[in-house]
């Protein structure tokens, strides 16, 4: 494949000799080093084969001492493309035009990479750039990456560190989030632990302050389970912390409706493409037509970032969007296809009250009426219940 490669550049010429003693003309290559390759004999006489295009021009000037013609039947590669458009300027004025834009656009930035952001989206990042002046067609020499950085910090506290380096077209961004400083709690300051929810209490666990309840007390919500007030015979009354974990087991009955009829998609089969290119900021539609789709299509778009041999960016992104129409239809439903999704959301919601709780015993009921299946579940949980309130 190389070699080949090899022989295009150099140019290839397929020829064709013809005489009365052709082996004359193969001895000829022979002595004087000449290579080639695909002989093809088309009589006893003639004969076709191919070779570089500087041999083919050495075996011309040899082939004069001996009786025979030789004629180029087809040729290929690099000489002989340049040598058809030599002749046309307005291809070479644009070529040139081309080589000096693309010069001139490799000192412009037409492409970032963040990397190290989690919390923080790209675009949030791309628009502070695009604030302080470091947004598309930014001349990339004039970036202070010192200033920038400290605009940067100020404009998003949720980052502690960013570096902006760039390189050719493309800006490197490399960002490191902020740690959130754990809460200072002051033992100074007096509050009492209440209860978050009604429950049976099954463990006081008092860090400062004193117990108000004792294992298997029903409390309701809001009831005062650790108080920040203490008195005795030696120094009186102290105002504590009142900080501790309760334990208690709580009991929920969560309902959820799912109609057992519901609309689903039934795609037509019909699918439109529709086409675009973004240069920098703007873009241009390939389609007639407004872009405001109606509820009865699906529009899938995908992005496809244009850059040269070697990964040099270009300015230029093209937009496909795919476009499946579809039909709204009814679908009854099961009721154990609308018993497991009920199931699945009253789990999820019985993990938001929890809060890293224990579920001990959990009951599924469930019956049709007005087209719903209504599903209840009866949950029976172990968690903490304790919640610290300052005192005023």
């Amino acid at each position: 494949m190389l070699k080949h490669l090899v022989n295009l550049l150099k140019g290839e010429v397929t020829g064709r000799v013809e005489s009365g003693f052709p082996e004359r003309v193969l001895n000829l290559c022979a002595e004087y080093g000449i290579v080639f390759w695909d002989l093809s004999w088309e009589s006893q006489v003639a004969f076709t084969f191919t070779m570089t295009r500087r041999d083919w021009k050495r075996l011309r000037r040899l082939s004069r001492r001996i009786d025979c013609d030789m004629a180029a039947v087809r040729w290929k590669g690099t000489p002989f493309f340049l040598g058809r458009i030599r002749r046309r300027y307005g291809l070479w004025v644009t070529l040139g035009v081309c080589t000096a834009a693309l010069f001139m656009g490799s000192f412009f930035i037409w492409d970032f990479e963040i990397e190290g952001n989690e919390t923080v989206s790209q675009q949030d990042i791309l628009r502070a750039l695009d604030k302080f002046g470091v947004g598309f067609g930014t001349y990339g020499f004039s970036v202070d990456s010192s200033q920038l950085r400290n605009d940067i910090l100020l404009e998003i506290p949720e980052l502690s560190y960013i570096a902006v380096n760039v390189r050719g077209c493309r800006a490197y961004v490399q960002v490191r989030e902020r740690v959130p400083a754990p809460e200072i709690v002051s033992k100074r300051e007096p509050g009492n632990t209440v209860a978050a929810k009604d429950a049976l209490v099954t463990a006081v666990q008092p860090w400062d302050g004193e117990k108000m309840v004792l294992p298997g007390t029903t409390v309701k919500e809001g009831q005062l389970l650790i108080s920040g007030v203490m008195q005795d015979h030696v120094s009186g009354v102290r105002y504590l912390r009142g900080m501790g974990k309760v334990y208690g087991r709580t009991w929920y009955h969560l309902q959820c409706r799912v109609p057992l009829t519901v609309q689903e998609k039934a795609y037509t089969g019909t699918e439109k493409v529709r086409r675009a290119v973004l240069v920098g900021k703007n873009r241009w539609n390939f389609y007639f037509g407004s872009s405001i789709l109606g509820d009865t299509c699906d529009k899938i778009t995908s992005w496809n970032k244009w850059e040269l041999p070697g990964g040099v960016a270009l300015p230029v992104t093209g937009v496909t969007e795919t476009l499946r129409f579809f039909e709204l239809v009814e679908r009854q439903r099961s009721e154990q296809e609308a018993l497991a999704l009920a199931e699945e959301v009253l789990d999820a919601r019985l993990a938001g009250y929890l809060d890293g709780g224990e579920i001990l015993s959990r009951e599924i009921g469930s019956e049709v009426a007005d087209g719903c299946l209504v599903v209840t579940l009866s949950a029976e949980c172990q968690e903490q219940i304790g919640r610290f309130i300052q005192s005023p």
